[in-house]
Order: structure tokens, then C-alpha cells, then sequence
């Protein structure tokens, strides 16, 4: 039985070797995989800054807005709720990146309920079913995805 367990290694091992060495898998070295990462994570920091920036400019003419109609309503309020998931998923993802998986489900919750509490009298009742149906589900998946993580 152990000499069965050596040649499976022996033939894996062997196997290994044979795909080191192709021709059409390229060898990357150590300080490039590591300046690549670098770069990408570079980029990613920028791109999170530019959606903190946009979010707050978006902050900015609501605000703006409600100075100048000089009355705040709902749809403002919950504008901005959503406005600071959006800042606080971003400061999610720079503490705890595992925990960043489940903000956007948050963050489309919230703007579902949004559009309900909106424009629940206008719309038709199956409408509003259908997007009570899409929150059950989006929770439901926030709530395997903190399961599964154990977040």
C-alpha cells in the first residue's frame, strides 16, 4: 500500500516537472509578482478614493439641494443613508476585506427599500411583492455569506 502512495507521488512529481517546464507557461520571478501586486493595489486605493470623492460630491448637491428647496423630505434622508453605506463599505474594505463581500447586499437592500418606501402608493402591489421578494432573497444570501465566512 505505501509503495502504491510513493508512485503516485513519483508519477505527480513528475508531472509537476513536465508543466514547469512548457514553453507556454511563462516563469513569472518573485519581484514581478510583487511589483504587480503593488500596482494593483496602488490602482485600487486610487479607484476607492475617486468613489469616496464622487460619494461626497453626490453628498454635496443633496445637501445643496435641500438647502436651496429649504425642505427635506424622505427621499433625501434616505439618499444620504444610502450615500454613507457607500463610504462605509469603502471603509469596510480597507479593515476588513472578508466583511466587504456582504456591504453591497446591504447597500441594495436598503436602496430597495427605498424604492418601496418611495413609491409604495404608486405602484402596482405585485411590484411591491417582487421587490419584497428581492430583499427576502438578498438577505437570505447575506445571511449564508456571513455564515459561511463566519464574519
Amino acid at each position: 500500500m505505501s509503495t502504491k502512495r510513493n508512485t503516485d507521488y513519483s508519477q505527480n512529481s513528475g508531472a509537476q516537472s513536465k508543466a514547469n517546464e512548457r514553453d507556454d507557461v511563462p516563469n513569472v520571478g518573485p519581484g514581478r509578482n510583487t511589483f504587480a501586486l503593488a500596482s494593483f493595489k496602488v490602482i485600487e486605493s486610487l479607484l476607492l478614493f475617486i468613489v469616496v470623492l464622487m460619494t461626497l460630491g453626490g453628498v454635496a448637491f443633496e445637501l445643496y439641494a435641500v438647502y436651496i428647496a429649504q425642505n427635506i423630505r424622505l427621499a433625501d434622508i434616505l439618499l444620504i443613508f444610502l450615500y454613507l453605506e457607500v463610504v462605509g463599505m469603502v471603509s469596510v474594505f480597507y479593515s476588513n476585506r472578508r466583511s466587504a463581500l456582504v456591504y453591497p447586499i446591504l447597500i441594495a437592500i436598503t436602496a430597495l427599500a427605498r424604492l418601496i418606501i418611495l413609491q409604495g402608493k404608486d405602484m402596482a402591489p405585485e411590484n411591491i411583492l417582487y421587490e419584497a421578494i428581492a430583499i427576502l432573497i438578498l438577505a437570505v444570501a447575506a445571511i449564508i455569506i456571513l455564515r459561511l465566512y463566519r464574519i
